[in-house]
């Protein structure tokens, strides 16, 4: 998206941390000092993919120039110095979202290595974190964040793709939610952050895993500096974007800017930016900021038209001779207003009835493994003496017991009406590290009866893996005398989840994989030395390793390289040692 003029302007201000924080950022990523791009090679956004596009205003502030709270606690605690406050401070939620976001893409998408603080840089420039949008702690917000209509001009043209779903507009479309997501965009990179059965671009848990899903497109790995710059240039066609995005990302990494409460008071971000010559990040004259209430700044003039009212009389003084007469009580006190007679009943509405018992939906008993969420949701339905469903009661699902698990959103309660129908549930539980029982418990807010409980066990997570892959699918050539160019990633899984820790034997072997080839490829010891069979380091976090580099000697022909895992799992690579002379294309 290109940037307006006067929001680039409004972040062109140098000092000299910020010249420094640009220039340094410009190297990590490798590109050029912020200006506007016109055709970004594969990252420009294709017909289908309008992301890309011009569709609103983000915020450009940069770290170093965003405003601070002097005087408060410092985040992680002390006292003094500046602490962050709704623009410089992330909101509990939104870091959760954010974490819990990063956490499911590794195991969804383990060769993409996005970090939690690059979709929180997004969410900052798009939104700054949806702050001052009433931010909830399942992720929805009090009021939409929306972006212009898309009806051409200095943005895209974008005729309704959702039927208003999303945006509320049936003619344009726009973009929405915490990170801005065009609807058509969401279609495809649209993700249920949050576990509760619906993709929601307007729920930050959503959005987050979203962003992260659209970021690591087209097999993108972004711990390459190139992938990194094409993703973020990707979501918006600026380098200016770029700049802010990174820069945010880094200051997270950093760990110098803490969390502060959803309900911190900052004034909300205007991705529209439909007010000319005003920033979208300050109120309007004659605005509280973060409310939009206008307010009118007291005056001593008397109004035109009304006249000024005299000096009152001073009250006189009771005489103390004559005795204070006792108020009528027939007579109306004129100090006190009128009581206002009781309501009457309507007697053509039904009275509500009263909730009586709680009803189960689903299992009693849970069970998963440390550190991965719970597939099922509490859910209950509220029901009256009849059996009949009961709309509108607030029910309070709490996990009680000596464990680490929490709902999305990392708290421990969580309240939510009931529906039409009588039936609430919670988010869902994501297990945590602690391995044991603990139980979810059910009641209803301000009523004495039987609660439901939910019983939930966390296994220890499995500690050998079931399956080691290799990533990427690329021919593994090389010439006689030199090495191997692409590097051999191994991912280890077990059920489908990255498996940390996992130890791997590799051995040269001949083309048939049994035994271990005399000549051909070698890796080095630490001397330098040729050998052909060599104990790799364990899987990382992301349950991947990194083979060493691989090199040939004079002997040309087909090898395979057996890779064995400490569980016994083995997989086999193969490898090709070509003449120099070869000519021909090699077969995919």
């Amino acid at each position: 998206m290109k940037i307006l003029r006067t929001r680039a302007a409004s972040v062109s201000r140098q000092g000299l941390c910020t010249a420094l924080l640009v220039a340094s950022l410009t190297a990590a990523v490798g590109v050029s000092p912020p200006h506007n791009t016109a055709g970004a090679d594969e990252s420009s956004p294709r017909p289908s993919d309008p992301q890309g596009k011009p569709h609103g205003v983000p915020n450009l502030a940069l770290p170093d120039l965003a405003p601070k709270n002097p005087g408060k606690g410092k985040p992680g605690g002390g006292t003094g110095g500046d602490a962050p406050d709704g623009n410089t401070g992330i909101p509990k939620t939104a870091l959760a979202a954010y974490q819990n976001a990063a956490r499911l893409a590794a195991t969804q998408l383990p060769g993409c290595h996005i970090p939690w603080e690059l979709i929180a840089g997004i969410g900052r420039v798009e939104s700054v974190h949806a702050g001052g949008y009433g931010l909830r702690s399942d992720g929805s917000t009090e009021k939409p964040i929306r972006g212009p209509r898309l009806t051409g001009g200095q943005f895209a043209e974008i005729r309704d793709t959702d039927k208003g779903r999303w945006d509320g507009d049936t003619e344009y479309d726009r973009a929405v939610g915490p990170t801005q997501f065009i609807p058509s965009t969401w279609e495809m990179s649209g993700a249920d952050g949050n576990g509760d059965g619906i993709k929601d671009p307007n729920n930050i848990f959503d959005a987050a895993l979203g962003t992260a899903h659209y970021l690591c497109a087209n097999n993108r790995d972004l711990n390459s500096s190139a992938d990194l710059d094409k993703a973020v240039l990707s979501y918006n066609q600026s380098r200016e974007y770029v700049t802010a995005v990174l820069a945010w990302m880094r200051t997270y990494q950093s760990g110098n800017v803490g969390t502060v409460p959803d309900d911190t008071p900052t004034t909300p971000h205007n991705p529209s930016g439909d007010t000319p010559g005003r920033s979208p990040n300050t109120p309007s004259p004659g605005t509280t900021p973060g409310t939009g209430s206008t307010t009118t700044p007291p005056s001593n003039k008397p109004s035109p038209g009304k006249q000024t009212p005299s000096p009152q009389k001073p009250t006189p003084k009771p005489d103390p001779q004559k005795p204070t007469p006792k108020p009528d009580p027939q007579k109306p006190d004129p100090q006190k207003p009128d009581p206002k007679p009781d309501p009457k009943p309507d007697p053509t509405k039904p009275k509500p009835s009263p909730v009586t018992r709680l009803e189960r939906i689903g299992a009693a008993k849970w069970e998963t493994t440390a550190g991965d969420v719970f597939e099922e949701r509490a859910s209950v339905k509220a029901l009256d003496k009849a059996g009949k469903p009961v709309a509108g009661t607030r029910v309070v699902f709490e996990i009680v017991g000596d464990t680490g698990a929490r709902f999305l959103g990392n708290t421990t309660k969580v309240t939510a009406p009931t529906d039409e129908d009588g039936q609430a549930a919670a988010l869902r539980v994501l297990a945590g590290d602690k391995v044991g029982q603990f139980t979810v418990r059910v009641t209803v807010a301000g009523k004495d009866i039987a609660p439901i409980d939910i019983h939930a066990t966390v296994k220890p997570a499995p500690t050998h893996a079931d399956k080691i892959v290799r990533v990427g699918n690329e021919r593994l050539e090389a010439d006689p005398n030199s090495a191997f160019k692409s590097k051999i990633v191994i991912q280890a899984s077990n059920g489908g989840k990255a498996m940390p820790g996992i130890g791997m034997t590799a051995t040269v072997a001949p083309a048939n994989g049994e035994g271990t080839a005399k000549t051909g490829p070698y890796f080095k010891d630490k001397n330098g030395k040729p050998i052909r069979t060599v104990d790799l380091d364990k899987t990382d976090g992301n349950g991947q390793l990194t083979l060493p580099e691989v090199f040939t000697d004079d002997k040309v022909g087909a090898y395979t390289l057996r890779i064995v895992s400490s569980d016994g799992q083995v997989l086999l690579v193969h490898l090709n040692v070509k003449a120099e002379s070869t000519q021909s294309t090699p077969k995919a």
